[in-house]
């Protein structure tokens, strides 16, 4: 296995440009991976990386050897496509094998390998069937053996699980992360679901318009967003996302005043803060008009089985928080909400974080 690098990769389509100077260091055997919105670039960084496009500027380095020109079959890398792409009129054992039979692995050889893979995928009994008789999470681990038998030096992998249904989509989720754990493997996988990212990565790189926002572990990219953007994508529900004024008394919000410690206090004043954004599950219940809670009126409430989310009303603005299951109110009537706000991350007007979430309990 290899690591991956991205030195200064740029790509422009005539007039558009789908990535602007990406740098990328993903250390080898790490899980990384690319999450964003449709049309943020990342499954152009990794056809970029598998060679299907050639960039306009810029370096790729596998390992220690420079890519950038090399065909794909001189990359050392296998790629598990979104629709699986298998061969229909070979069985599932051809399929696996193919990329060994194109490089001239002996028959011997290859019938071994093919077998292994099958086995660590729990496919073995499938081999003499072909594609169309198979289920689709079937095809996907046919796939995914596809790419492992010949240990290539990365991964790469664009939205496998997106035409999966719900429930499969959670099990292989789960079978692929231990998978790429068990074989230490580089890994590259593009995908807009942000629970896919979070629960099977070691790193998460989010990109917006053909730039990276954030190269984090999960956990710092949920709770320490670089930016505004990061900080919206990223959740579910969202980070709410609130217009905040700060003075010597504290932080202005929704008509309260929300207390803060003195050390995040000065960064705040120092640091021209426009917005607060705060995770719904860091809201609390509070009394209407207590000191430093936000009253607002119950705009909706959705029971979700384990939990409740309810949404509250001030104004213009709205936040969600997390309530007890069995937790009901009448849409309309008056709430009061707080926060700590050392659970909270502050914004400039450009939308770039100033202050973080705390870490702890010490100064974000």
């Amino acid at each position: 296995m290899s690591g991956v690098r991205y030195e200064g990769i740029e790509k422009r389509f005539e007039a558009f440009t789908a990535l602007h100077a990406l740098n990328l260091d993903i250390p080898d055997r790490t899980f990384l991976a690319l999450l964003g919105p449709s049309g943020c670039g990342k499954t152009t960084a990794l056809r970029i990386l598998a060679g299907l496009e050639t960039p306009t500027a810029g370096k790729v380095i596998i390992g220690d050897r420079d890519v950038t020109r090399l065909q794909p079959r001189d990359r050392d890398v296998a790629m598990v496509f979104q629709s699986y792409a298998l061969y229909p009129h070979m069985t599932i054992a051809d399929n696996i094998g193919y990329p060994l039979r194109i490089r001239n692995v002996d028959a011997a050889t290859r019938a071994k390998k093919i077998a292994e893979v099958a086995q660590a995928l729990e496919i073995d009994p499938l081999l003499d069937r072909h594609p169309r008789q198979l289920s689709g999470g079937q095809r996907q681990r046919v796939a995914l053996a596809r790419a492992i038998v010949r240990d290539p030096a990365a991964f790469l992998m664009d939205e496998p699980l997106s035409n999966l249904d719900a429930r499969l989509r959670l099990s292989m989720r789960g079978e692929i992360k231990r998978l790429c754990h068990r074989l230490g493997a580089t890994t590259i996988y593009v995908t807009h679901d942000q629970a896919e990212a979070l629960t099977m990565a070691d790193l998460v790189a989010v990109m917006r318009q053909g730039e990276l926002q954030q190269l984090a572990p999960p956990a710092d990219v949920y709770e320490r967003p670089a930016n505004r953007f990061v900080a919206l994508f990223v959740g579910n529900p969202p980070m709410n996302v609130l217009r905040a004024e700060v003075s010597e008394q504290g932080i202005h919000v929704a008509g309260a005043t929300v207390p803060i410690d003195g050390a995040r206090h000065q960064r705040c004043l120092a640091s021209a803060i426009t917005e607060l954004g705060i995770r719904p599950e860091d809201i609390r219940l509070a009394a209407p008009g207590s000191p430093g809670a936000l009253s607002g009126e119950v705009y909706v409430v959705e029971p979700m089985g384990n939990e409740t989310l309810v949404d509250v009303r001030f104004g213009d603005e709205r936040v969600t928080l997390r309530a007890a299951k069995g937790f009901t109110a009448a849409i309309g009537s008056t709430l009061g909400v707080a926060f700590d706000a050392a659970d909270a991350c502050f914004f400039d007007s450009s939308g770039s974080t100033k202050v973080h979430r705390a870490r702890n309990g010490e100064a974000g």
